[in-house]
């Protein structure tokens, strides 16, 4: 009998996990992506057309509904401070690209944000990465990495603390 280790996430992991996925399946270079989280058992009693194309799950489980339209801008920040959803989004996922680099890199860069942007894409240490954090409005929270590097899904780095601005600013777009 062989016995293979399953490990137990919430469900607001399996969300995550399975939204991550998602997105990696278009690939790199994309916009940032906006995602309501709802309770499928919830929005399959809103909406029981949809009961074919969902699995009911868990009693608990959540689905990612995507939000189009988000406006192509240099400032998520901004977007973000203006955002607000109704009482029966019950969370929320966001899925970024970033560039990283060592803490070297930053130093001496142009004031020119444009420029200094440019020097950080063309600097050889360089990583490119995919966060994506989501944030219930209970406060629970996770944040998934995915590196250009290493892209695969069983190398999807997670943690609460990886994306703590993140974090904080998709709890604030839950808050009344």
């Amino acid at each position: 009998m062989t016995s293979a280790f399953q490990p137990i996430f919430s469900p607001l992991v399996t969300s995550a996990l399975e939204t991550e996925r998602h997105v990696a399946a278009a690939g790199w270079d994309q916009p940032p992506r906006l995602f309501a989280l709802v309770r499928t058992a919830g929005l399959l009693e809103r909406e029981p057309h949809l009961r074919a194309q969902l699995s009911a799950g868990e009693d608990d489980s959540f689905t990612a509904i995507e939000q189009e339209g988000l406006p192509n801008t240099s400032s998520l920040e901004s977007i973000l401070a203006r955002l607000a959803w109704p009482d029966e989004v019950d969370g929320v996922a966001l899925a970024v690209e970033r560039l990283v680099v060592p803490p070297e890199a930053e130093r001496d860069l142009p004031e020119n944000p444009d420029q200094a942007a440019e020097a950080l894409a063309a600097h050889p240490d360089r990583k490119d990465v995919r966060l994506l954090v989501a944030v219930l409005r209970d406060g629970e929270s996770t944040c998934l990495l995915r590196q250009r590097d290493h892209d695969t899904d069983d190398k999807v780095a997670s943690g609460p603390d990886i994306a703590p601005g993140l974090v904080h600013a998709l709890s604030a777009t839950l808050q009344d």
